[in-house]
């Protein structure tokens, strides 16, 4: 069967008072617009059309090429907007959904309950439906005695018995596409607002005797359209309860789900622990058997199997299997950690490649280096990667120790079992197996401690009776 779909995005949202377009905003990381066209991508729509009109170009932008698009240039009604895409379905045979921009709840399974409703009733029309407490402000989904949708009623026109239907529309539809097409042709505005309706297409088709179907979403809360903050904070916890729920019955364990934030294009293997306070942003990859958090923020990164990620902030980094990573370690873009490696507490790794067996443990900077496997950094060792102008590289290779406090002045190389002192400032290679010493000799003053003590205690006191 051909699906197409159509998504409704040319809305300005003036109740968001945003400069961001309205279909932009994001939920759970992905701008409401991508969430609708990704479900629709799940269910191998052939053809997507976004009809934009205000910040078409921003919409455009963040798309690309996975859609097809179609300006509405003057905002006149859900119909007009639909009728936008007439040029580039209206000769086409198959099935079109016609579904929100800021919809972004609407589920993978609730459009193929739709498509497959839709086909097995030989319809023309579907409206998907919910069934809420509260119906004020919807319109109500008025059936015939055997089920048949007869009418879409907006509230302002409900009379007593209408009123009390608790079946409203939720605006996503399913339309023979040709019969889409005749209908929308002959919408018309005679209507306080002057504008063309959808939703008028029903009333076509059921005038002509077509079959009008609804399909009744299993979860109403998908049913929620993002018009304002207050909705999209709705959204947002939903979406987010959704993801954890995901995640859950897919053999994650989260310790308290209301306090942990996975954003949408998050995966995670089975029997990792998440602990509270972690956000897990972009499209982050964690491996099996993992524990991450408390206190954790994890961006666009890819971490193996047997990690640990202890109140650390990581950003665009790779970190291999039973790899260690905290308390308070910050892993910047480039930072690539081969297995079993050792980063502490206020480690910071930026474009660095570290082998295996590495331990850099306390109070440390590793930038613009390539790490090789079994070195050891001591507290408070750095890499001096930028003198002013550009970023040099470190080399370090398999099983040097760097002691504590050293300085490696970039560009410099360590080599293979090399031993660097504490407190050296490194400017020329060291060779493998080679000792580098590079401080100045101590010296000690006899006795010049007492002397600094009793000259400071003498200006002191000058300075107590100076005051008087």
């Amino acid at each position: 069967m051909n699906i197409m779909g159509i998504v409704l995005a040319a809305g300005q949202g003036k109740r968001m008072k945003s400069k961001l377009y309205k279909v932009l905003h994001q939920v759970c990381g992905k701008p409401m617009v991508g969430h609708v066209v990704t479900t629709l991508e799940h269910i191998n729509v052939a053809r997507s059309v976004v009809i934009v009109g205000h910040g078409a170009e921003s919409v455009q932008s963040y798309l690309g090429d996975r859609v097809e698009y179609a300006l509405q240039e003057r905002q006149l009604g859900t119909g007009h907007a639909v009728l936008q895409a007439k040029e580039l379905l209206e000769k086409e045979e198959g099935l079109t959904i016609v579904i929100c921009g800021d919809t972004p709840l609407v589920s993978e399974e609730t459009l193929q309950g739709l498509v497959q409703h839709h086909q097995q009733k030989g319809a023309a029309g579907t409206i998907v439906t919910a069934v809420i407490d509260n119906p004020r402000g919807y319109g109500r989904i008025i059936r015939d005695a055997d089920g048949t949708v007869k009418r879409i009623v907006e509230e302002k026109d409900c009379d007593e018995t209408e009123r009390l239907v608790s079946e409203i529309n939720t605006g996503t539809y399913c339309f023979d596409n040709k019969k889409l097409f005749e209908a929308l042709s002959q919408v018309k505005n005679d209507n306080a607002q002057n504008e063309y309706y959808i939703t008028d297409v029903i009333g076509i088709l059921t005038s002509q005797n077509e079959k009008v179907e609804g399909y009744v979403m299993q979860d109403a809360a998908e049913s929620i359209g993002v018009n304002d903050r207050l909705a999209l904070a709705e959204a947002e916890r939903l979406m987010r309860e959704r993801i954890n729920r995901k995640h859950m019955l897919g053999g994650v364990t989260i310790i308290d789900p209301a306090a942990t934030y996975i954003e949408a294009d998050v995966t995670i293997g089975t029997d990792t622990v998440i602990w509270p306070g972690t956000t897990i942003k972009g499209r982050t990859t964690i491996g099996e058997e993992c524990v991450i958090g408390p206190q954790s923020e994890i961006t666009d990164s890819v971490i193996g199997s047997g990690v640990a990620v202890k109140q650390s902030v990581l950003l665009e980094a790779s970190v291999g299997n039973g790899t260690l990573v905290g308390p308070f370690a910050y892993l910047r873009p480039g930072a690539d950690l081969g297995q079993n490696v050792k980063i502490g507490d206020f480690v910071e790794i930026k474009n660095a490649k570290l082998g295996d067996d590495v331990k850099v443990s306390h109070l440390s900077y590793i930038g613009d280096a390539v790490v090789g496997r079994n070195v050891n950094f001591g507290c408070g060792a750095i890499t001096v990667n930028y003198d002013g102008f550009n970023k040099q590289l470190t080399e370090v290779e398999d099983d040097a120790f760097v002691g504590s406090n050293v300085n490696l002045i970039a560009p410099v190389k360590i080599g293979k079992g090399a031993y660097v002192v504490a407190g050296s400032t490194i400017t020329n290679n060291v060779g493998a197996n080679d000792m580098a010493i590079a401080r100045e000799r101590q010296v000690n003053k006899e006795g010049y401690a007492e002397k600094l003590r009793s000259k400071f205690a003498a200006k002191k006191q000058a300075a107590k009776q100076n005051r008087e």
